[in-house]
């Protein structure tokens, strides 16, 4: 799995001119799913995810996590972050798993946000639908993580 994550004032998605989901001060998370992945790599990336420091504490240095500070996560599924522009000009999405498995993955990943984050603080766009996202880049900071980079420290340390 890999995940574009943008730290970001505020941000909404829409579906047909019709708001989905929004949220505050927090994350959004631009989730791809590869073909190969499996529940430990939504997981993995769920945790990381939360647990990213990359808000400021008092003294200005990006130390806190999205739990630290409050804030919300917004997911929104997105498979071309596994489109492959190597050869040609027209991506190749072979990497990115088929539908029915990217979007069992895709809900497990929600649902382990929301175990430790809370319903309320994760929304959602809608799986497979033509979405408008908006948003305001907070920094801008914005981050990949992979769940192939899975490494036997966990993610909280450090």
């Amino acid at each position: 799995m890999r995940a574009l994550i943008q730290r970001v004032s505020r941000c909404s998605v829409s579906v047909n001119e019709t708001v989905v989901g929004s949220i505050e001060k927090g994350i959004l998370v631009l989730l791809g799913v590869q073909r190969e992945d499996g529940e430990t790599d939504a997981q993995y990336l769920a945790e990381r995810c939360l647990a990213l420091r990359i808000f400021d504490d008092e003294e200005g240095k990006m130390n806190r996590s999205v739990n630290d500070v409050g804030g919300s996560v917004m997911v929104v599924s997105q498979f071309t972050l596994y489109g492959d522009t190597r050869k040609g000009n027209r991506p190749s999405y072979s990497e990115a798993a088929p539908a029915e498995l990217a979007e069992t993955l895709y809900e497990r990943f929600v649902a382990n946000l929301r175990s430790v984050a809370g319903t309320e603080r994760v929304a959602t766009g809608v799986f497979r639908a033509m979405m408008q996202v908006e948003l305001v880049n907070d920094g801008p900071v914005t981050l990949m993580i992979e769940s192939k980079n899975i490494t036997q420290s966990s993610p909280t340390t450090s």
